[in-house]
């Protein structure tokens, strides 16, 4: 599967950082591919590239507050969660993303 996702914290700071390096982990565990975005105090960083947006399976945003572009996933399907769900239980979340994908 090929996840793109985007992580936000209310600070932008450290549960963001901690959202992508997990998502990214517990996605490639499973034998997913995955680009992850982060958007905080400094703006955004690793900005989700159009092609992989759009030859993504899924995205999913593991965001506390509003994020900046989201007309980008428009049509695709999108798992909104909050950063505590990834930091808490990343391979809880792909596993659900799986089975959401697989229906």
């Amino acid at each position: 599967m090929k996840i793109v996702a985007v992580a936000a914290c209310t600070t932008g700071i450290a549960h963001t950082y901690i959202a992508k390096e997990k998502l990214i982990k517990s996605a490639e565990l499973r034998g997913h591919t995955i680009s992850c975005e982060t958007q905080g105090s400094i703006g955004i960083e690793d900005e989700l590239d159009s092609k992989d947006i759009q030859d993504a399976d899924v995205v999913i945003l593991a965001i506390d507050v509003a994020i900046d572009k989201m007309d980008r996933f428009t049509g695709k399907k999108v798992i909104k969660v909050d950063t505590s769900t990834v930091v808490k239980n990343p391979i809880g979340l792909i596993q659900k993303v799986e089975k959401v994908i697989q229906k």
